[in-house]
């Protein structure tokens, strides 16, 4: 089988860095044309002359993926531009620092968090189907959620809420457009070092070996991880997937729990007496 977007279009969120920056290159190395909503202004040419220099048709537009009046008018923009959709990627998502217990967060910070990982998928996705079926059967709608999603996380609640929600909403609406031959369906990476979480500033000098045997493969993702996925996804390789997600975690899920032992034993006994996340 032949992996190839040539002749689709694909709309990425949040493409200036990251994850979906890796997202958007990947499908425009393979033929896709790549429309980008971004709502970081400084961000805006600098992507565009990145995915343009690597020989890819792109369209990026400043856009607030929260504000349904921006993202009509985007979604206008990209028809007007590309005459169709095939793909789109919902990457927005942010924790937004908020790392606290319930009783202290403000209903402010609940509502932002709600917007950025739950209601603009929302927005952005009823904007974008009418176009998605308009280009006619094997559309793929891909959501960015997170691990967080698939396990209890304290000390952050309303994201860890949310982003079970994007499971709701990506089950719900696969088998909505079913009918339409569009499929839906979830990318859920673990801790992925990129420029909304650098590494280097979670770990605690000395204590990399030590949050690394988290991991049962033995390292934190890379955007590039979850750009694979979204290759999957986003191709005819997925044809009969819907309603499902690819949890992009190096097999931490499945440990539940399960550390390594500096010597490589696994065991459910805590192995580290202070945390190695942190200042």
């Amino acid at each position: 089988m032949e992996i190839t977007l040539s002749g689709k279009v694909a709309l990425v969120t949040g493409a200036g860095a990251g994850i979906g920056k890796a997202i958007a290159e990947a499908l425009g190395a393979l033929g896709a044309k790549i429309a980008v909503m971004e709502i970081d202004a400084k961000k805006i040419e600098p992507t565009q002359a990145a995915l343009s220099g690597a020989g890819i048709d792109a369209l990026v537009l400043q856009t607030d993926v929260t504000k349904a009046a921006e993202v009509n008018k985007a979604i206008l923009e990209i028809c007007r531009k590309f005459g169709r959709l095939d793909v789109l990627v919902n990457n927005v998502g942010h924790h937004l620092g908020s790392f606290k217990t319930l009783e202290t967060m403000e209903e402010a910070e609940i509502d932002a968090l709600y917007e950025i990982n739950l209601k603009h998928l929302f927005i952005v996705t009823k904007a974008a189907i009418p176009l998605i079926r308009k280009s006619g059967p094997g559309g793929s709608i891909i959501n960015v959620s997170s691990i967080e999603g698939f396990r209890g996380s304290p000390y952050n609640i309303a994201y860890t809420a949310f982003k079970h929600g994007v499971t709701g909403f990506t089950r719900g609406l696969a088998i909505e457009l079913a009918n339409d031959g569009i499929r839906v369906n979830t990318i859920a990476p673990e801790t992925t070092d990129s420029e909304q979480v650098p590494l280097a500033m979670f770990i605690r000098p000395g204590f990399e070996a030590a949050a690394k045997r988290t991991i049962p493969l033995g390292r934190f993702g890379v955007p590039n991880d979850s750009a694979g996925a979204a290759v999957y996804l986003a191709t005819d390789l997925s044809a009969w997937v819907t309603g499902t997600t690819i949890h992009v975690d190096g097999g931490g899920l499945a440990a539940a729990g399960l550390q390594r032992t500096p010597s490589g034993a696994w065991t459910v006994a805590p192995v580290v007496t202070e945390s190695a996340m942190g200042a």
